[in-house]
């Protein structure tokens, strides 16, 4: 698909998502990116987790180089696609031939247009759902939408290129996309574990907070022979790391209904609910928001 080039159109993060942060790109973020191998020839160019505006880069960027080419999982923000193919050619100098998109969130997709017309981008069906509602993918914008969408499953590749994309059901939106590497035994997350601190639940693109433990609870269980974890914004982990998250939401939700079925209103859930004691290593930044985006969710 052709892609005309419609920088200059993409004025404002604020249109990126609906429902969504905005988000400025922050030009230190770009000036200071640098990239990281994680294993063999698959490397990330970091993001970070969006607390201070003035240093926001996004969420991490995936770079597999394969035998045909590199495929890139997410794009940062707007105004980022310069810097990421230049950070990608101290790696290698192959030709970007996909884009994986994670979910619709801008600091995700925002850089979609900064690739070559011959790119094929790829997402779930219900991401290029929420992409199409975007101002940023509407009119010329639509070139940037995702060529190839899939259901549940999804393998591009073979061999030491495969690349197995999974979705197990709604959480940070309604079309996260878990990514395998098999070969080198890691996966990237997406913000189905951006952080550790309590989640963002994007409800006005399917997000949902009753479900994400459960859909965490599917990947954990279904996905074999992943011992390192690319997160959606904080540095690489472990899978044990991913399953303390999943343990997490499960105990978020679990104190969030008992706060509801004990009477309590929304405000006083939102004082009530601590799990600082089970799991110290974890913010608290994000835990309001949270507790009221389950707390509606609840009957």
């Amino acid at each position: 698909m052709a892609r005309t080039r419609i920088l200059a159109a993409l004025v404002t993060i604020g249109l990126l998502s609906v429902g969504a942060a905005a988000w400025q790109p922050s030009q230190g973020a770009i000036d200071g990116a640098t990239i990281e191998q994680v294993k063999g020839n698959l490397y990330v160019i970091k993001g970070n987790t969006p607390v201070d505006r003035s240093v926001f880069s996004g969420g991490n960027v995936g770079v597999f180089v394969m035998d045909r080419g590199v495929a890139v999982v997410d794009t940062k923000l707007p105004g980022w696609g310069p810097t990421l193919l230049e950070r990608i050619r101290e790696v290698t100098n192959k030709p970007v031939v996909t884009i994986i998109n994670t979910h619709t969130h801008g600091d995700h997709v925002g850089s979609n247009d900064g690739f070559p017309d011959s790119v094929n981008i790829v997402a779930h069906a219900n991401t290029k759902a929420n992409m199409e509602r975007m101002e940023n993918f509407q009119g010329d914008g639509a070139a940037f939408l995702p060529d190839q969408i899939y259901e549940d499953r999804l393998t591009l590749g073979s061999g030491a290129d495969q690349v197995d994309l999974y979705y197990f059901g709604a959480g940070h939106t309604s079309g996260d996309t878990f990514i395998v590497y098999p070969a080198l035994g890691v996966m990237q997350t997406g913000d189905m574990f951006p952080w550790r601190d309590a989640p963002f639940l994007d409800v006005n693109n399917g997000g949902s907070g009753v479900a994400l433990p459960e859909t965490l609870g599917r990947a954990v269980d279904t996905i074999d022979g992943v011992d390192t974890v690319v997160p959606g914004h904080i540095p690489v982990t472990t899978w044990e790391s991913l399953q303390e998250f999943q343990r997490f939401t499960a105990d978020l939700l679990a104190a969030v209904r008992q706060a509801k079925q004990n009477g309590q209103t929304a405000d006083q859930a939102v004082v009530g609910v601590d799990l600082s004691s089970r799991y110290p290593d974890y913010n608290s930044t994000r835990v309001e928001a949270a507790v009221r985006v389950i707390y509606d969710e609840l009957p």
